[in-house]
């Protein structure tokens, strides 16, 4: 069942306007914003997967990736389907760039089932909204969220960043450690492989590390894309002086999917950004890789 959404008004001709991301999805009756799950349901917009999962799973923390933010627990990992990105590389794309109607294993759950089932495990840490882009469920997340900080456990959200500041800011109050994929340093990137922007991702994680929660980034490298060195070392230099020195960044190797068909970074590429990286930064990994 559809739920009111928040963070939205109303347009003309019966038309409403999403401001949960920087989109700002204009949005006709019948028809959903560009996340597949925001939906203008006769002059209101709602959320289509409030309370919808697809997956659920006990992780350990680490493949978020969390590296320093309570090393060895395990946590709760639960997501939906949509996202408010394009990534031609996206490793979810199945339910990432899915809706409700279109993906066919919906599981039905409550705030209060959450939190049971977080608490039912021994040494798990709380609850990771994750798998698809958590952002774009905004309103179970927060409710769900509030009820895991009340039972004195963590909530981590793994996320793009592409997230209006009041959204953020209400997401925050209930956050301990953030996510954050900085998918590349350019615009060009931006529109042309995700169908969005940079500046708002940047503005998000800014935002996130003023406010002292945890943060670690992480960074896909796809060959010929986002692996220019000049680019690569002017995103850095943003994390250090804008994030902090000893913010974690975390660097993946792409493989190819979805639309994407390039063949893997080099693993050569991946050693010679991480020096590069640990130039300016105390905490630098390799993902999705052997060392």
């Amino acid at each position: 069942m559809a739920q009111n959404a928040k963070y939205w008004i109303t347009a003309d001709n019966d038309n409403v306007q999403c401001l949960l991301c920087p989109h700002h999805c204009t949005i006709a009756p019948g028809h959903y914003g560009r996340c597949r799950v925001r939906k203008n349901q006769a002059g209101t917009l709602v959320s289509t997967v409030y309370g919808k999962i697809c997956s659920y799973a006990f992780d350990p923390i680490e493949k978020k990736p969390l590296y320093h933010f309570y090393p060895g627990k395990q946590i709760l990992s639960l997501g939906s389907v949509g996202c408010n990105l394009r990534c031609a590389f996206c490793q979810n794309d199945i339910i990432s760039q899915s809706s409700v109607e279109e993906y066919p294993r919906m599981l039905t759950t409550s705030p209060g089932e959450v939190v049971a089932l977080a608490g039912s495990k021994v040494n798990n840490l709380g609850v990771a909204y994750t798998y698809n882009e958590p952002t774009v469920w905004f309103e179970f997340m927060m409710d769900v969220a509030i009820q895991v900080k009340n039972g004195r456990m963590k909530n981590v959200v793994v996320s793009n960043g592409f997230i209006a500041t009041e959204p953020l800011k209400e997401l925050l109050k209930v956050t301990d450690a953030f996510s954050i994929d900085l998918k590349g340093f350019t615009e060009e990137f931006y529109q042309q492989v995700t169908k969005a922007s940079l500046n708002p991702v940047l503005k998000s994680l800014k935002q996130i590390a003023a406010s002292g929660k945890h943060l670690e980034v992480v960074n896909l490298v796809v060959p010929g894309k986002n692996d220019d060195p000049g680019d690569f070392v002017r995103m850095v230099s943003f994390i250090h002086d804008e994030l902090g020195k000893d913010t974690v960044l975390h660097l993946s190797r792409y493989y190819p999917h979805y639309k994407m068909k390039d063949p893997p970074t080099p693993v050569e590429t991946m050693h010679e950004l991480l020096k590069l990286a640990k130039e300016q930064l105390t905490y630098v990994y390799l993902g999705n890789m052997p060392y």
